[in-house]
């Protein structure tokens, strides 16, 4: 389980949270490179922030469409606190940067990022922004300012232990409410300037409400000797990667093939597998099973 806090100010709404558990469950699934468990955690973790904004029944999709090595990423997330996602290429790779650190704004590439909500309307809301960075924080800020004018600092990181193991995973989300204070934002720019990333902060042995009260504690700027944002924490939930696939789910799936093409995949096969590309686990059917659609 990971953790997520959300809260506001009087200048901004803010969510923080610890997704180690999440990337490390979708490391076990996936068997990602370290550069596309490193980008793949950052969207989960996105994905997360994102989908505790939801109501209800909502989900949210957040899918990329690259031209790097990792092409694109897929993840959904719901309002209970849920997220899953798959990648097409997860073994793909590049070399460090000179600073030792991961290179996944080469390895995403540049593109398109489509977020698309689900609120049970009768069409879901599809918006598209570029990727320029690939380093998916700034390009979900470019998304949040642009496409629904709201100004935005998104912090996202993931930290491995071995490539297999994820030793830290998380972010925060700060988003100005309409009408917020000069003075806040200079001094939030300038706080944010100063703060280390993420992972090193839980490295540090910071938790989510200690990185929470970090974001607002000494905020100064020139013209205020001391600015201080009191904030509230509306919301403490856990989070978990969750996929909720069922044999179910595919064959009314496989039904849709239609009685002709099921018919003719049981002449050569004895059964018929489908695997979950979120969970990676697999289903099978046999003829029987369809003999209402076959009539047999």
């Amino acid at each position: 389980m990971g953790k997520l806090i959300r809260g506001v100010s009087k200048n901004a709404r803010f969510f923080v949270v610890d997704t180690t558990n999440i990337v490390q469950e979708a490391q076990n699934i996936h068997r990602c490179s370290p550069t596309a468990i490193d980008a793949f955690g950052r969207l989960l973790t996105a994905g997360v922030i994102m989908g505790s904004t939801l109501k209800g029944n909502d989900v949210l999709t957040l899918r990329t469409d690259t031209n790097g090595e990792l092409n694109n990423m897929v993840v959904t997330a719901d309002s209970d606190g849920g997220v899953k996602g798959y990648l097409s290429n997860p073994s793909a790779d590049v070399p460090l940067k000179d600073n030792g650190r991961s290179d996944v704004g080469t390895l995403v590439g540049k593109g398109i990022l489509k977020i698309i909500k689900d609120m049970g309307l009768k069409e879901p809301y599809v918006g598209l922004s570029e990727i320029n960075s690939g380093e998916i924080a700034q390009d979900l800020a470019y998304y949040f300012y642009n496409s629904e004018q709201t100004p935005t600092v998104i912090a996202l990181g993931v930290k491995l232990k071995d490539e297999n193991t994820v030793e830290y995973a998380g972010g925060y989300m700060i988003q100005l409410l309409p009408d917020a204070d000069d003075d806040f934002i200079t001094a939030l720019e300038q706080k944010i300037e100063a703060i280390r990333p993420m992972t090193e902060l839980m490295a540090g042995g910071m938790d989510i409400k200690r990185i929470a009260k970090l974001l607002y504690e000494d905020m100064n700027d020139e013209n205020a000797e001391k600015l201080v944002e009191d904030y509230e924490i509306l919301e403490e939930r856990e989070v978990k990667y969750n996929c909720n696939c069922s044999a179910d789910k595919f064959y009314r799936g496989l039904i849709t093939l239609g009685k002709d093409q099921l018919a003719d995949i049981f002449k050569n096969e004895k059964e018929l597998e489908a695997e979950c590309h979120f969970c990676g686990k697999r289903y099978k059917f046999v003829e029987d099973d369809f003999k209402d659609i076959l009539g047999k």
